[in-house]
């Protein structure tokens, strides 16, 4: 594994997940050769440090994540959403404590 994430946020990925980073890395490290431009990489590498993070935290995360989008994009809508209002609620509870 290169310098793209450190070891101790990969240990979190698994080597399904490992795989899609170097996917992704690969695709980006060739647009920012073509463009002489970093902020693909930096904003991958950003990216995948939140993934790591939070599957060391809560493991399974991502795809708990992603078998959520694809069901939203199925059913055109978050049926299990709540309101704006509710959500506001939770974040000034949240922010209270």
């Amino acid at each position: 594994m290169s310098p793209r994430l450190n070891r101790q946020r990969s240990a979190a990925l698994t080597r399904t997940m490992l795989a899609e980073f170097d996917r992704e890395w690969e695709i980006v490290l060739d647009r920012a050769k073509d463009s002489k431009e970093l902020s693909g990489v930096l904003e991958l590498l950003t990216k995948w440090r939140h993934i790591a993070a939070t599957e060391a935290r809560e493991p399974g995360a991502y795809f708990r994540l992603q078998a959520k989008a694809e069901q939203i994009q199925r059913a055109g809508t978050n049926l299990g959403a709540g309101s704006i209002e509710d959500m506001r609620a939770l974040i000034a509870r949240r922010q209270a404590s």
